[in-house]
Formats: structure tokens, C-alpha cells, sequence
């Protein structure tokens, strides 16, 4: 890691014939705040040309939250946050100035120093992707501009279905990513599939993480017990009460072993961000602990400290187009994965090497899954642990430089269908026409 930078005075411009500039725009708690910035960090390391530099352009959100004074920072990823502004206007002009977020990017860029018509490339998230930003962007730069697209919700997914606003506004930007962007990153082969039926050129890039940044695992004895973590932001989709009612469903003395940490909500939360209600919670409040949402630092020190780390999503749409960032950190981390295939995840976990893998998404298949986890000894796990460190290196963001550059300049084959990494220690990637 290199000197932290971050820009809000005017500097003088880079020469891009000298070194590259790769524009990539944002509205997180970047770097370290949620999944979705480590998503933006890791792909802006993998996404810097050779001698290049990647500038962040980041609005902070409006969420009583602040920004590091320092961020840690690479030194080839550069911070342009965005000034914060009190906006007047009311509903209105708090919706008009998020529209324009794309001409407040652009102005800061240039107060920096540097032109917009001589990036190399740019890309932006889903979230972000508009009309506007569209027309913004195809006005000021010269060239490829690439969306990172991260998910396809359902309707079901939502009680009020296309009557909820933030589904109907993610299927509008999906719509457009199919038919506006010069080339789409998909998270997921299904995703990739959609695009590529679309006539756009898309590279499939999962969650990346820095194999460099983890600790190494130091669980308890599993005679003292099966230590669980879910570390996440838990909705419908991660199914916490199934898990719960397959610990309930173990005999007694093997309950009586099981402790289910969950990082990211808090109990009183549990039943308005979560599926989870009271009666999930029957009988086992000596087996789960909820921390609430904690810093980084701490969901790192549990996923070190856990035997596994756990996942059941239904196999629905959204679950298959989706792929979860938290099993790639726990991978990295050390910590086996107990869940079922959902995604791609079929290509990197394998049953008793990685973790173990459930026959389904119900309660039983969790119980048995809990059943199979209870009886490893402690040298059968570290070779799962192993396993898994292992397998993380198919994620690491050194393993994706440079086809993730290549792909949003426009440097490597502009017609390429797919870059995927095989189930395997290796990356191997395929591309067509």
C-alpha cells in the first residue's frame, strides 16, 4: 500500500500519453464502508493500465455518515470526493441534485486538472446508470464506457412488486445497460448470458478480494465446539430463519455445540431487515450472538476466529444472477464455507474440500449439513482451511490484471464475449466472438 492521496484542491493534470487514466464514478462509503466498496476498490486495482492511474470520483452518501480525512488508499487508485452541499428544494431538489450527479463528477474533474476527453476509460455501477449519465458521459468522453452490473432483482422479491420504486428504477438501469453501455462487467455467468444475448461485449468478473490482507485462521479446538458466522447485510434472500431452524432441528447435545455469530444487524433489526422473527429465536439464545453492524476490522477477526462461515439462498433468479462477496472473504480468510451451489459458486466450492456444500435451501439440508460439520476433527478441518486459502487466489484482484484493464479501455479484443476463472487453484479465461 502506498501514500493515501486524496484530491479536493485543483492539481495539475496527468499526461495521459505518459500514464493512463481509468475514471471510475461512484456513490459509496468508499473504500472500506460495505461489499459494494470493496467491489469499487478491488475492481479500480485490477482496472488500472500498466503505468496508469485510476481516479475514484466518489458522492459520499447522504447518510450522517463521513468521510476518512485519509482514506488508505493504493497508490494508483486516486480519491476525488465530491463536496458536500446543503441541498434546497426539498424532495424535488434533493432528486435533481442526484440526476446531476454525472456533470458534478465531470466538473471536479476538471478543477483537478484533468480533461475528460482524454480518459482512457470509464465505468460506474449499476446504481448509477441512467439516461442522463448516458448522454453526460457520451458527451464528454472519448471513450469506452463500461457498467458493472452486480445483480438482477425479482418482483417477488418485493412485496409491492413493480410498485416499488427502487425495483422499477433497477430494472429501467438494467434495460439500459442492455442497450446503451459500450461493454457491461457481469458478476455471474447468468448475467453474462443476458448481455451477451444483447450484443454487448461482457467480461465476467466476481467479487475480488487481496489474498495479501487477511490474517491467518485461529479458530478454538472443534471439541470445544462449531463455531458460525454470517457476516453480511441480511435480507429475504440470505435465509436466516432456515439456518436457525436447522440448528434447531439438531438433537440437543449437538445444539448444545453449535454458536451461530451474526454480523450486520442487530437483534431489535432482525425482524424488519431480516426473515427472521421472535419465534425463530425460540430456545436459542444461547447459540446466537448478534453483534450489530461492526467495522471491517471486527467481521475479519470473527471469520479468523469461525470454523465456518454460512449461506443458504434460494435457488431463484436473483440468487443465480447475484454472487455473493462474502464467500470469496471468507475463502481469503481461512474459513471454510458451509452453503448450497447458487451462482457460479458450483465452479469454486467443492463438497468436503472448501467447505460442504447442502443438497438444498431447506431447514433439513441445513441440519445435515450442521450434522456433517460436527463430526470433523481438527486436522480434517485445517485441510479445509487450506482448501479454501487456496481457492481465494481465483479471486484475488492480481489474478484479473490486466484483462480487466484491457477490457475497459478497450485495449484487448473489443468483441471478446467472456473472461470466467475455472473451478481451479489457476485462472484460465475463454473469450469468442
Amino acid at each position: 500500500m502506498g501514500k493515501p492521496s486524496t484530491m479536493r484542491q485543483p492539481t495539475p493534470a496527468l499526461r495521459p500519453a505518459a500514464r493512463p487514466q481509468v475514471l471510475a464514478l461512484a456513490a459509496y462509503r468508499f473504500p472500506h464502508g460495505d461489499a459494494l466498496s470493496n467491489r469499487l476498490l478491488q475492481l479500480a486495482r485490477s482496472a488500472t493500465p500498466p503505468g496508469g492511474v485510476t481516479l475514484v470520483v466518489n458522492d459520499w452518501p447522504e447518510d450522517g455518515s463521513r468521510p476518512p480525512a485519509v482514506p488508505d488508499l493504493p497508490p494508483d487508485v486516486r480519491l476525488i470526493t465530491l463536496p458536500r452541499r446543503r441541498v434546497g428544494g426539498g424532495r424535488l431538489g434533493r432528486w435533481l441534485h442526484v440526476r446531476v450527479r454525472p456533470l458534478r463528477a465531470l466538473t471536479a474533474l476538471r478543477r483537478a486538472g484533468i480533461r475528460p476527453g482524454e480518459l482512457a476509460g470509464v465505468y460506474l455501477p449499476l446504481g448509477l446508470w441512467n439516461l442522463f449519465t448516458w448522454a453526460a458521459l457520451r458527451t464528454a468522453v472519448r471513450c469506452p464506457v463500461t457498467v458493472d452490473v452486480l445483480e438482477r432483482h425479482d418482483r417477488a422479491q418485493f412485496p409491492r412488486g413493480w410498485l416499488t420504486p427502487y425495483f422499477v428504477r433497477h430494472r429501467w438501469a438494467f434495460f439500459l445497460a442492455g442497450r446503451l453501455a459500450v461493454r457491461v462487467i457481469a458478476i455471474s455467468e447468468t448475467l453474462e448470458r443476458h448481455f451477451v444475448s444483447r450484443g454487448r461485449p461482457t467480461l465476467v468478473v466476481p467479487p475480488q478480494v487481496d489474498c495479501t490482507g487477511y490474517d491467518d485462521p485461529a479458530p478454538p479446538a472443534l471439541d470445544d465446539g462449531l463455531r458460525l458466522v454470517y457476516a453480511g447485510s441480511a435480507g429475504a434472500k440470505d435465509q436466516l430463519a432456515v439456518l436457525l431452524e436447522g440448528i434447531h432441528g439438531l438433537a440437543p447435545d449437538d445444539r448444545a455445540r453449535v454458536h451461530l455469530v451474526i454480523a450486520g444487524i442487530d437483534r431489535e433489526q432482525a425482524g424488519s431487515l431480516s426473515d427472521l422473527d421472535e419465534a425463530d429465536l425460540t430456545d436459542l439464545d444461547e447459540q446466537v450472538t448478534f453483534l450489530g453492524r461492526v467495522p471491517r476490522d471486527r467481521v475479519l477477526a470473527e471469520l479468523r476466529r469461525a470454523h465456518f462461515s454460512v449461506l443458504v439462498r434460494p435457488p431463484a433468479g436473483y440468487a443465480q444472477a447475484g454472487f455473493p462477496s462474502k464467500v470469496p472473504e471468507s475463502l481469503a480468510a481461512g474459513c471454510p464455507v458451509l452453503l448450497n451451489h447458487t451462482s457460479d459458486l458450483r465452479r469454486y466450492i467443492v463438497d468436503g474440500r472448501e467447505g460442504i456444500v447442502l443438497d438444498g435451501s431447506g431447514a433439513e439440508d441445513v441440519r445435515r449439513g450442521l450434522e456433517r460439520a460436527l463430526l470433523l476433527d481438527d486436522p480434517a478441518w485445517w485441510a479445509m482451511s487450506r482448501a479454501a486459502r487456496e481457492r481465494a487466489h481465483c479471486f484475488d484482484y492480481r489474478a484479473w490484471t490486466p484483462v480487466v484493464s484491457d477490457f475497459v479501455t478497450g485495449a484487448g479484443r473489443g468483441t471478446g464475449r467472456s473472461a470466467s476463472p475455472a473451478s481451479s487453484a489457476g485462472v484460465s479465461r475463454r473469450s469468442g466472438g
